[in-house]
């Protein structure tokens, strides 16, 4: 039991923060301020992408989108 808790939990906080960022970023986006972030070639503008991002690389991708989501305004 206590094993299947200590899986679940990080799980569930990873899934809170991609669904939070994903509908944070849609809404920011409607407004017409969109989270942006550009190194490169690399662009990364829409929800769906921040929100993959997240779920792919957490650790760097969340920072990152706090970061950029604070200069947005």
């Amino acid at each position: 039991m206590g094993q299947t808790i200590t899986t679940l939990v990080p799980v569930a906080v990873l899934l809170a923060t991609v669904f939070w960022v994903y509908r944070d970023a849609t809404l920011r986006a409607r407004r017409g301020r969109p989270v942006y972030f550009s190194v490169g070639s690399l662009e990364v503008s829409r929800p769906a992408t921040w929100a993959l991002g997240c779920l792919c690389l957490w650790i760097l991708v969340t920072p990152l989108y706090l970061t950029c989501r604070r200069q947005a305004g």
